[in-house]
């Protein structure tokens, strides 16, 4: 069966950034959100092989969301100034990997991911921190969850969801 990669940008670039030291190059541009990015891409591209995989990405546009409920994420602090210029660095050398990514004025990353996922007939593996992944569960969907930092992952699958997720 093929496998599709789909990767949470957003969840996993703030991971990376947070996760590593400050990098830059020469002449200032900070890049270690790129590093630790790259890094995870090639890793679960060599453990996972997949057939395709995709990053989605939240833009800073207001989403549906945003248009029903005006404190949508109001308490979310901006992002850094320092991550803000390797985003399209990063969406550069992704392509140049063969990795899609993916965005949509009026979507979070969250909504594409699970269009993606629920939309294909081949075993999909999600990369996210976020929980709210885990509704998309099921025989042909596993998460991936970044626990803490970029290398400490539990995967969730429709065989161990229940154990996993039960309250003790």
């Amino acid at each position: 069966m093929k496998r599709l990669l789909i990767i949470d940008g957003n969840s996993i670039i703030n991971r990376a950034f947070y996760g590593i030291r400050a990098l830059t190059t020469r002449d200032g541009q900070p890049t270690n959100a790129i590093y630790g990015m790259i890094n995870i891409v090639t890793r679960q591209w060599e453990a996972l092989q997949p057939d395709a995989a995709v990053m989605a990405f939240d833009l800073k546009a207001p989403t549906f969301r945003h248009k029903m409920y005006s404190e949508y994420k109001g308490t979310r602090k901006p992002m850094p100034e320092e991550l803000r210029p390797q985003i399209p660095l990063l969406k550069e050398l992704l392509g140049q990997m063969g990795v899609m990514t993916i965005e949509k004025e009026g979507s979070e990353a969250d909504d594409i991911i699970g269009t993606i996922a629920k939309s294909t007939n081949v075993k999909t593996i999600i990369i996210t921190g976020d929980k709210d992944s885990f509704q998309l569960v099921d025989d042909e969907t596993e998460v991936h969850f970044t626990k803490r930092g970029i290398s400490d992952v539990e995967v969730y699958t429709a065989q161990n969801f229940t154990e996993k997720t039960a309250l003790v």
